[in-house]
């Protein structure tokens, strides 16, 4: 994967716990690894199919003069969303936030924190069955849209579905979304869950009636298998509701489990 590295970049901040940190001032120094698809650059040697790295760099001091935080945890994470946000061509940074002054009283070279942050595609599914379907999953949609930790948002169509799981309920209005998020599977979860509750979500019916349910259904090709949540979502290859509108966004998408594309599970699904 191509990237561009910036080392040591002095910027004068006003970050620490302590006031006189954040009253006086010290030096920081940044080290960051930009990650970007170099090839159009490298053909045309054109300044605006690149990053400028320049512009990047007056960002940083910028940002990090403008805004105080107390650990350099914060710091890092804020200026890396930033970063993403106002530089598009920037698919994912690891960024390192050196404090050669910070104040411990023995002998050292620097503290520093480092972290990473990546764009990642994901997949969604949204249904309802209670009250206005079409309002819900319109507010949810609309929800996502205003929010930045997402971007490059799509949706397929809605379909009317069959309540799947045995109890007797309303048909449901379903779909499927298509997004770029920097969250993390566990923070994107969670996000989803505030959305739901807003809408009213109550979880008393294992398969029951819902003003708004929202499920992660792919994230990148990750495989994940945890107590809070499993991805790819799990049973999804059984799930018309699931599958046909999905298809619509994603069909030559590989199931990373099953080895299988969208596409072909929904023809394997279909009498």
């Amino acid at each position: 994967m191509d990237y561009i590295t910036i080392k040591n970049l002095k910027i004068f901040a006003h970050h620490g716990v302590f006031a006189q940190e954040t009253e006086n001032g010290q030096n920081f120094y940044v080290n960051a690894k930009l990650y970007v698809d170099m090839e159009r650059a490298g053909a045309t040697d054109a300044l605006n199919d690149a990053v400028n790295y320049g512009e990047v760099c007056l960002f940083l001091d910028s940002f990090l003069k403008e805004h105080t935080y107390k650990l350099l945890e914060k710091a890092v994470t804020e200026t890396m969303q930033a970063v993403l946000l106002q530089f598009p061509a920037v698919s994912g940074l690891e960024l390192e936030l050196s404090k050669p002054q910070a104040p411990i009283p023995l002998s050292f070279e620097t503290v520093s924190v480092t972290r990473s942050l990546f764009w990642h595609k994901v997949y969604l599914g949204i249904g309802s069955n209670l009250g206005d379907k079409k309002e819900f999953l319109e507010h949810a949609v609309e929800k996502l849209k205003l929010d930045q930790a997402f971007r490059k948002l799509r949706t397929s169509d809605w379909i009317v579905t069959k309540p799947y799981g045995g109890v007797e309920q309303d048909d449901f209005l379903n779909g499927a979304i298509e997004a770029e998020t920097f969250l993390s599977p566990d923070a994107l979860l969670d996000k989803l869950h505030g959305i739901e509750q807003e809408a009213g979500r109550e979880r008393k019916i294992h398969w029951g009636p819902r003003t708004l349910d929202l499920d992660i259904l792919l994230y990148d090709h990750k495989i994940i298998d945890t107590e809070k949540l499993t991805v790819p979502h799990i049973d999804m290859q059984n799930r018309q509701f699931v599958l046909e509108p999905l298809s619509q966004l994603a069909p030559a998408y590989m199931h990373p489990v099953l080895h299988k594309t969208i596409s072909q599970l929904l023809a394997e699904l279909q009498p």
